[in-house]
């Protein structure tokens, strides 16, 4: 992620905001969900169902998480 891309994003959640990479997407909507399985921490409604949709596009991709201690 370049610095502007990350300034872009902010704090933005997966439904108001995605990389332009197509490449990245998989990895991110992982990536996003594995931290906050990890965390416990609250997902709106159309912050999860965008990420099914991105899952939906990703094949085979597993989330893998260890609870925070």
């Amino acid at each position: 992620m370049t610095a502007r891309s990350n300034r872009q994003k902010a704090d933005q959640d997966p439904f108001e905001w995605l990389p332009s990479s197509p490449g990245a997407l998989c990895r991110y909507g992982k990536e996003w969900t594995e931290t906050k399985l990890r965390w416990g921490l609250a997902v709106d409604e159309a912050e999860r169902d965008r990420l099914m949709d991105i899952a939906a596009g990703c094949g085979d991709t597993e989330v893998e998480f260890t609870p925070a201690a």
